[in-house]
């Protein structure tokens, strides 16, 4: 990500501009029955295009960077997502991810997990920041809002909203004025930049924060999850972090949530940059993790059945059972691997590797693919092979484990899901 040390003295400056609260939250359509209604946009030949549209919100124009599914049917309602840029950034580097991988890491690494699932929408913040003074940047969330869902097919339930730094600050002021318009939140090491007018509601939560961020504090992110801890009910608690230096991340789902509000924290051992990995210093589109748990948080709430021919991703396995990895382990370890998400041309899949009932200090995994399939991006392992021949090896940081202990790699694949069944050996 681009460097971030001139932000300390603009977060001095916007901390300034976030007295005044945003107006009251906007409502769901709904029927007679209480059903959430289609939007507007749903039957219509759409008039907004792909690329840079432009509105009037508050008396100023403002713009939008928005990415329609190729195969976008208007019958079928979409997943909305909206990714906003940091301090300096702009809405044309989160809609192209150019700034760490180009494509790879477009709307923060969602656009390539989302297939043609998801409506994507990169906001243009004024002065290249989300300042939200009187509430305008809220507001024109709202009016982005209404005119996508006048002329697209939108899912009412299933808009997000996630950004990194001053991008985060924006997400998190959508989290507490319009916790009934976003289903959840990602927020990557933010800070109450953007203000929070109201901040009393529940909304499912999700942040990720360095541990030595010296941009924006730790201290600051834990703040603010905690905000949503209380608000949905969830037991209190001092989630464990990575001892620093370790290069790794942790990850925690609190306990006692009120259904459909789940809070989760994400710590890792590195300062101020968005797309972590675990191993090595500095951002990466390909391996980090961030993207992966942040989709898998956002698809947990997924509300209807998968349309044909263009499925969007699931929380859910695919239909392929996938063999349980809680067996026995007859060997020095075992593997089990199990596609989490899916959609048309690609999917993703997790594999657990167990320890047997001694410790080991590496480990190898193997598989053969059916058909077509491929690997395309990889995190927390190291791939090999060529043609349907898959060979992956632990990194660093992941390779002893203790008797019967476990970890997990994750990858994306093309081609249809599959679970092969995949062989574990150790030196």
């Amino acid at each position: 990500m681009p460097g971030h040390r001139p932000l300390l003295t603009a977060i001095a400056a916007a901390t300034l501009l976030v007295l005044s609260m945003a107006p009251a939250a906007m409502g769901h359509a709904r029927s007679a029955s209480g059903a959430l209604a289609a939007t507007a946009g749903c039957g219509r030949t759409p008039t907004l295009a792909n690329g840079t549209n432009t509105i009037q919100s508050s008396g100023k124009n403002r713009s939008f960077i928005l990415r329609i599914p190729g195969n976008y049917d208007n019958r079928r309602p979409y997943r909305l997502v909206f990714g906003f840029h940091w301090l300096g950034g702009t809405a044309t580097d989160v809609a192209s991810g150019q700034t760490v991988q180009r494509d790879v890491w477009a709307y923060y690494g969602l656009l390539r997990l989302a297939g043609e699932s998801t409506i994507f929408v990169a906001p243009q913040g004024l002065n290249n920041g989300w300042a939200n003074s009187g509430g305008e940047d809220v507001t024109f969330v709202d009016d982005m809002i209404r005119r996508i869902e006048s002329d697209l097919c939108v899912e009412t339930t299933q808009r997000f909203a996630l950004g990194f730094s001053y991008g985060a600050a924006m997400s998190f002021a959508l989290a507490c004025a319009r916790p009934t318009v976003f289903r959840a939140v990602a927020v990557y090491s933010g800070g109450r930049l953007s203000g929070c007018s109201g901040g009393t509601q529940p909304i499912a939560y999700f942040a990720a924060h360095g541990l030595r961020d010296s941009v924006l504090n730790i201290s600051g992110g834990r703040s603010m999850r905690d905000t949503f801890v209380r608000n949905n009910g969830c037991a209190a608690q001092n989630p464990p972090e990575p001892s620093q230096g370790s290069l790794t991340h942790r990850v925690t789902t609190y306990s006692g949530c009120a259904a459909g509000r789940p809070v989760v924290w994400a710590a890792f051992d590195e300062g101020h940059i968005a797309a972590p990995q675990d191993g090595a210093p500095g951002d990466s589109g390909s391996r980090t993790w961030l993207p992966g748990e942040t989709w898998r948080f956002f698809t947990q709430f997924d509300s209807s059945p998968s349309p044909s021919p263009s499925p969007s991703p699931s929380p859910s396995p695919s239909p392929s059972p996938s063999p349980s990895p809680s067996g026995p382990v007859t060997g020095a370890c075992a593997a089990t691997l199990r596609v989490t998400n899916s959609w048309q041309g690609g999917f993703q899949g997790e594999v657990t590797v167990r320890a047997g009932n001694t410790a080991i200090t590496g480990w190898t995994v193997r598989w053969t693919w059916p058909g077509a399939q491929s690997i395309t991006q990889i995190w927390s392992g190291v791939s090999s092979g060529s043609g349907a021949n898959v060979t992956v090896r632990n990194e660093t940081y992941n390779g002893s484990l203790a008797a019967n202990a476990s970890t997990t790699f994750g990858f994306l694949g093309s081609g249809t899901p599959a679970t092969p069944a995949a062989t574990c050996t150790s030196p």
